[in-house]
C-alpha cells in the first residue's frame, strides 16, 4: 500500500476493486463469502479465511479480499483437496444463503419498499474498511449488524475515505508520528453503484461556486446496503477530488463540504436508486444538512408552501442522536464559511432569507456572531432528539435548553435517550462463543435477547469453565503483546512500546488492566500516573502484581495531547514497569478486540459528565471483564456494586475544582486497587480458582451482557424513536 505523510494527490481513480483469480471449484464460496461482511461478525466464516494461510491472512490485516488475490495456488488447491474444510466451507455457505434469503421484517411504517435510512460520517464495520476513526463508527457498524441480524429494513449512507484516518506510529522518543494510506490501492469489498442501463451513477452537489461530482459505493453488511459517496473522479478538480480524502482531516470548511455531501449528496443518492425512506436517522450532526435537501425537494413538489410547511414535512421524517455532552465538541463554522460553500439558489429555493437561513445552525437566531452549529439545525428539523444514556440524556436537555422558549423547564426540553449497546457476535471472543454452545446451545444468541433466560444459562455454566474460558484469551493477549511490541531498534532505549526482547514481557498469571481510548484531555490519561511511586509499588508487588496495557490515538493537531502521550511511553522508572506496562501502536478494531477480550479489568476515568456513553467497557464485559469505571455514561446504568467497580463519587464536576476532582478520583482509584481489586483476585481455592472474582465476572456476563447488546438498542430506537409518534422527554 502506498504511504503518505500528507494529502495526496495523484490520480487514482477506481472503477471497480474487482481481480481476475482462478479459485477451485469447490471453494468458490470463498468469493462469494469475501464480498459481504458477514464473516466478520462470524467467527467460523472468519475461520474459513484464517485456515488458508494463517500468517497471511495478519499480513492482509484480516483483508479476505486481499488475501484470495495474493495466497499461493497450491495453498488454494491444498485445501480444496482437504475435505474436512471443504465441509466447513458448505456448512457455512448453507448458513449464510439461509441468512441472506430470509425476508426482511415489516415494522409499521419501516418496510422494505421504505426503510429507514441512517446516516453517519464513519461506520466502523471492520478494519479492512477503514473508514472509521472511533467510537462513533463502531457504535455505527454495530447498529448496521443488529439491524442485519433483525432483519429490520433499513439502507445506510457514509463516505469512503480514500486515505481514511492516520495510522499510529510513536517514535524512540515517545512522540506520536501519522501516516496515511492511500486504500484505493488496497482490495475493498466495495462494489461500484450502477444505474439500470450499467453506467456509474453520479450525484451532484453545488459547492463554493461549482457542481462537485461524486460517485457511489456498495458494501454488504449481511442483509443490509451500505452506500458510501466518493468525490474522487475525474470530473471533479483535484481539491474537490480530496473532499473525501481524508476522516476528519483538513480545516472546517473541508468539514462543510464533506457535510454537504453526506447530507445533500446521500438524499440524491437515494433518489437516484429510487430509494423512498420512512424515516431518516441522522446520527450524530454531521448529516443535518439533509434535512435541508429534504425541505428543498418538498417547496419544489409544492409551490405554494412555506419554508414553514417544509420544515413540518421535514420533521416528520428525521430523527436525530447526539454524541456529545459539550457544546465544544459539536460541530459549528464561521458564518461566512458557510456563506462560502452554499449558494443563494438553495437559500432561494427555501425561501427563507440569508439571516434566516443562517439563524437555522443557531442555539440564539438572533446572535449574528454565533457560528452555524450542525446540532441545532439537526435538533430543530427533526421531530425526536436523543442521547446516548440516560445521564447524556439529562445532560443534553441541559446543554440546548437555551434553544427552548425561557419558561420551559429542563425536563421538559424534548430530548430522551437510547442508550448505546454492542454487536455480541462481533464481540464476544470465539472461545466464549464455542462455549456457550456447548453450555447454553446453538440457540445461545436467541436466548441473549430473554433477560432471566439468559441469567439462568450464565449462572449453570460451571466456574472452572468460565474462567478456563478467560485463560485461553488471557495467554492470547499476552502472545499478541509480545509480537506486536517486538522491534529489532529501540533507539537509545526501550520505551514501553517497543522491546528487543519480549518473552519476559507480560504474564498470563499477573492481573492485567486495560486503558484504551483516544487520548484527550478530559480521558484524563495522567490520572494513573498522578502518583508514580503508589503505581510502581502495585506493579512491582512481588506477590500480588499489576499489569497495564495501553492503546489510544492522539488527535495530529493535538500536541498536548500527543505530549501526555509521550510521558507515558518515556515514564522508566524501573524494570518492573518496562516488563509490566505495555502500549500498543495503531489502536483499531483488530487491537481492540483482543484488548477487550483479554483483560481482567476495563479502566476508565473520564472526566464527569462528559463521557456520552463508552461502549468499550461493554465489549469487555461481554468477555467476563470486569469495569473499574467513572460512575459516568453507560456504566450508571450498568453498575449493581458486583459486577465490576467504580471510582470516585457520581456527582458531576462541572462546577468543581478541577485540581480537586482529579485527586479525590486518583485516590479513590488506587484505593479501590489495593483493597478491593487486587486481593478479590489473587484470592483463590485448593483448586487455583478465584472464586470471588468470578463471581463478579458471571454477574457481569448476566447483567450486561443482554441490557448493552445492539439488538436490544436497535429495537429500542425502531420502538421508542422510528415509529414513535409523539416522543416525549425522559421523566
Amino acid at each position: 500500500m502506498q504511504s503518505a505523510a500528507s494529502p495526496q494527490t495523484e490520480p487514482n481513480f477506481n472503477s471497480d476493486f474487482y481481480f481476475q483469480r482462478e479459485i477451485p471449484e469447490n471453494l468458490a464460496f470463498l468469493e462469494t463469502l469475501s464480498w459481504n461482511f458477514f464473516w466478520s461478525w462470524n467467527y467460523e466464516a472468519a475461520n474459513l479465511f484464517r485456515e488458508l494461510d494463517s500468517q497471511l491472512w495478519e499480513k492482509c490485516e484480516q483483508n479476505p479480499r486481499l488475501l484470495l488475490r495474493e495466497i499461493s495456488e497450491l495453498r488454494l488447491w491444498q485445501k480444496a483437496a482437504d475435505a474436512d474444510y471443504v465441509e466447513k466451507l458448505n456448512s457455512t455457505a448453507e448458513k449464510f444463503n439461509d441468512y441472506l434469503a430470509a425476508a426482511p421484517n415489516s415494522l409499521g411504517k419501516i418496510t422494505a419498499d421504505h426503510p429507514a435510512a441512517y446516516f453517519c460520517a464513519e461506520y466502523g464495520v471492520h478494519n479492512s474498511l477503514p473508514i472509521y476513526s472511533g467510537g462513533l463508527g463502531i457504535l455505527a457498524g454495530d447498529h448496521l449488524k443488529s439491524a442485519s441480524d433483525l432483519k429490520v429494513p433499513l439502507v445506510a449512507v457514509g463516505l469512503i475515505y480514500r486515505f481514511g484516518y492516520f495510522r499510529q506510529k510513536i517514535a524512540h522518543d515517545g512522540w506520536q508520528t501519522e501516516t496515511y494510506l492511500d486504500s484505493f490501492d488496497n482490495q475493498l469489498a466495495l462494489f461500484p453503484v450502477l444505474s439500470e442501463n450499467g453506467e456509474r451513477i453520479l450525484i451532484k452537489v453545488h459547492i463554493r461556486g461549482r457542481e462537485v461530482f461524486a460517485q457511489a459505493w456498495l458494501a454488504h453488511i449481511g442483509r443490509i446496503k451500505l452506500y458510501l459517496l466518493d468525490t474522487n473522479v475525474e470530473e471533479n478538480a483535484e481539491v474537490d477530488r480530496l473532499i473525501t480524502g481524508h476522516l476528519y482531516g483538513g480545516d472546517t470548511e473541508t468539514r462543510i463540504v464533506q457535510e454537504k455531501i453526506l447530507g445533500i449528496g446521500g438524499v440524491r443518492l437515494l433518489r437516484q436508486l429510487q430509494i423512498e425512506p420512512s424515516v431518516y436517522h441522522l446520527n450524530e450532526g454531521h448529516s443535518a444538512f439533509l434535512t435541508l435537501e429534504l425541505a428543498r425537494e418538498f417547496l419544489q413538489k409544492n409551490s405554494d408552501a412555506s419554508f414553514a410547511d417544509a420544515i413540518a414535512e421535514v420533521r416528520e421524517k428525521c430523527v436525530f442522536t447526539t454524541h456529545t455532552p459539550v457544546a465544544a465538541g459539536n460541530d459549528t463554522f464561521p458564518p461566512e464559511q458557510i456563506e462560502d460553500c452554499f449558494d443563494a439558489n438553495l437559500i432561494s429555493a427555501l425561501k427563507i432569507s440569508k439571516e434566516e437561513f443562517l439563524a437555522l445552525g443557531r442555539t440564539n437566531p438572533d446572535d449574528a456572531n454565533e457560528w452555524f452549529g450542525m446540532t441545532p439545525l439537526a435538533i430543530r428539523m427533526a421531530r425526536s432528539a436523543n442521547g446516548v444514556s440516560a445521564k447524556h440524556g439529562a445532560v443534553s436537555r441541559q446543554l440546548w435548553l437555551k434553544m427552548f422558549p425561557e419558561e420551559t423547564p429542563v425536563e421538559d426540553v424534548p430530548i430522551t435517550h437510547i442508550t448505546n449497546g454492542v454487536h455480541a457476535p462481533t464481540w464476544i471472543a470465539p472461545p466464549f462463543q464455542t462455549l456457550y454452545e456447548k453450555q447454553i446451545g446453538k440457540n445461545w444468541q436467541e436466548i441473549l435477547k430473554d433477560e432471566a433466560a439468559w441469567r439462568t444459562a450464565i449462572e449453570k455454566i460451571p466456574d472452572a469453565e468460565i474462567w478456563r474460558t478467560h485463560r485461553i484469551l488471557k495467554h492470547l493477549l499476552v502472545a499478541f503483546i509480545r509480537h506486536r511490541t517486538f522491534s529489532s531498534e529501540t533507539g537509545l532505549r526501550e520505551t514501553i512500546n517497543e522491546h528487543q526482547d519480549t518473552q519476559q514481557l507480560f504474564s498470563p498469571d499477573v492481573l492485567t488492566i486495560g486503558f484504551a481510548r483516544r487520548v484527550a484531555a478530559y480521558k484524563r490519561w495522567n490520572l494513573i500516573l498522578s502518583d508514580v511511586e503508589r503505581l510502581l509499588k502495585l506493579v512491582g508487588d512481588a506477590e500480588k502484581p499489576v499489569q497495564f496495557v495501553f492503546a489510544g490515538k492522539a488527535h495530529p493537531q493535538d500536541k498536548t495531547a500527543k505530549a501526555l502521550l509521550q510521558k507515558l511511553m518515556t515514564l522508566n522508572a524501573s524494570p518492573e514497569w518496562q516488563r509490566r506496562a505495555v502500549f500498543v501502536e495503531d489502536y483499531d478494531q483488530e487491537v481492540a478486540r483482543y484488548l477487550v477480550q483479554g483483560v481482567d479489568v476495563w479502566l476508565n476515568v473520564p472526566i464527569r459528565p462528559m463521557e456520552a456513553s463508552g461502549t468499550s467497557g461493554q465489549k469487555a464485559a461481554m468477555n467476563g471483564g470486569l469495569n473499574f469505571s467513572i460512575l459516568d455514561g453507560w456504566w450508571i446504568e450498568g453498575y449493581n456494586g458486583t459486577n465490576g467497580f467504580s471510582i470516585g463519587a457520581a456527582d458531576d464536576a462541572d462546577d468543581a475544582d478541577e485540581a480537586l476532582i482529579d485527586a479525590q478520583d486518583a485516590e479513590s482509584l488506587y484505593q479501590t486497587l489495593e483493597t478491593e481489586i487486587v486481593p478479590a483476585y489473587y484470592q483463590t481455592d485448593e483448586n487455583g480458582l478465584p472464586n470471588e472474582w468470578i463471581r463478579r465476572m458471571k454477574d457481569s456476563l448476566t447483567t450486561l451482557t443482554h441490557q448493552f447488546s445492539s439488538d436490544r438498542m436497535v429495537k429500542d430506537y425502531i420502538e421508542k424513536i422510528y415509529l414513535s409518534e409523539n416522543l416525549v422527554s425522559d421523566k
